[in-house]
């Protein structure tokens, strides 16, 4: 799995680092998926938790909502986001259903009957594949033959053999 650290993270949540740090360690709100090894080092988040941060964000700046209230609905969010693949996400809208829980609507799939708070999840996601290099939605639903790196011409180096010594 891919991890981002801190500053790439606060990035692509649109949180300020001091903010993020507050979200992820002081209030912990979200935590990172990998806490800093020592004082100065960054945390370190996996895509789904990112995901996670701007639903944070979106629901704070958006809609006012209290965060620290929905702590378990964000708790129960990554996990959902766990068992899902980055390309099945695309063309969903995401609820948050009354009692604080979550569920994933096709773009096709009626409303749910209760009342609910939807959130399109493309957008989120094409900062996500922008910013991890992630797949982005096909028709197919299938993963790209060649790698976004090789693409656009950012190759590995090619390691160069070190010229043979002989024995004096």
């Amino acid at each position: 799995m891919q991890f981002m650290p801190t500053p790439v993270a606060s990035q692509l949540t649109g949180l300020s680092t001091d903010k993020l740090r507050e979200w992820t360690s002081r209030r912990a709100l979200i935590p990172a998926d990998e806490r800093p090894k020592r004082k100065g080092s960054p945390a370190k988040f996996s895509w789904q938790t990112i995901l996670v941060l701007r639903v944070a964000v979106l629901l704070r700046n958006e809609f006012s909502l209290e965060l620290q209230a929905h702590k378990a609905a964000f708790a129960e969010l990554r996990k959902l986001l766990r068992s899902q693949s980055f390309i099945a996400l695309w063309g969903k809208r995401l609820a948050l259903l009354p009692g604080r829980a979550w569920a994933l609507l096709d773009g096709a799939e009626a409303l749910p009957p209760t009342d609910a708070l939807l959130i399109a999840l493309d957008s989120h996601l094409a900062v996500l594949r922008d910013g991890f290099a992630l797949p982005g939605a096909s028709e197919e639903r299938q993963l790209d033959l060649f790698s976004l790196p090789s693409v656009h011409g950012k190759q590995l180096p090619i390691p160069q053999q070190l010229p043979n010594r002989r024995a004096s």
